[in-house]
């Protein structure tokens, strides 16, 4: 087996683990834990799809396999706030926000180095390479390549590491991890693109804090917010509250 891009598996888990921050007959909204997929991958390991899917069955006496669109993913060591949809139509309309950039998703990081430019945009080119798991920067005219763009700023330094901002504008996939360790910030316990400098059994110094976006049938704008676990290494070494009790906007 190759290295895992993931420490601490938590295969007994059940949709009663997942915080439920918010739900109507249209949304799902929840925090998804680290270490969980999600949706179904060849681990087998229970992903959060299936999980809600299961709530929606068990807690509405739903008859057979519940309707639930799955619009955006985190990847598996990301925790964080995710939206799911009830309808097919909220999941029409959602993937539709995504696609004209009224669906906002924010990131907290923690990355190894101060970044010396406190606040600025990484614009890459990206290739996925399945076999191997990873994602590599590659040059533009590459064949395949996927265009990658983020903004990012630095809340806070402290020991030579630094807690960013991230506004994700493309979702590739692990796109945060690869395009900051090319820019010479890996994050921190991101052993798969250059992390492992960092505390053992730390886990991948990456959460989804924040989204903003439409509401799929009454338009209205929801924003939903999130802590890291700020009791975890790196997190407890930051003021996460003071940084996330007001927006940030990069």
């Amino acid at each position: 087996m190759v290295a895992a891009d993931w420490q601490f598996l938590r295969t007994n888990m059940t949709y009663k683990d997942i915080n439920i921050i918010y739900e109507d007959n249209h949304l799902l909204v929840v925090v998804k834990p680290q270490n969980i997929p999600s949706q179904e991958d060849s681990s087998g390991d229970k992903d959060m799809l299936t999980l809600l899917k299961e709530y929606l069955v068990e807690s509405k006496n739903k008859p057979g396999n519940a309707f639930l669109g799955l619009v955006h993913r985190l990847d598996r060591p990301t925790g964080g706030v995710m939206v799911f949809a009830k309808t097919s139509k909220a999941a029409a309309r959602l993937t539709e926000s995504i696609q004209n950039g009224s669906f906002e998703k924010k990131y907290l990081a923690v990355v190894l180095g101060e970044i010396k430019q406190k606040q600025g945009r990484l614009d890459n080119y990206l290739m996925k390479y399945p076999k191997l798991n990873v994602v590599k920067v590659v040059p533009a005219a590459t064949s395949g390549a996927k265009h990658a763009v983020l903004d990012y700023k630095v809340l806070e330094v402290n020991n030579n590491n630094s807690l960013v901002n991230v506004n994700l504008y493309t979702g590739r996939s692990h796109q945060i991890r690869v395009q900051f360790e090319f820019a010479g910030y890996p994050l921190i316990g991101d052993v798969k693109y250059g992390g492992e400098r960092s505390n053992k059994g730390c886990k991948l110094a990456l959460w989804a804090s924040e989204l903003r976006f439409p509401h799929p049938t009454t338009g209205e704008i929801l924003v939903f917010r999130v802590y890291p676990p700020v009791e975890d290494y790196p997190w407890n070494t930051f003021d996460i509250e003071r940084h996330l009790s007001v927006a940030i906007r990069n």
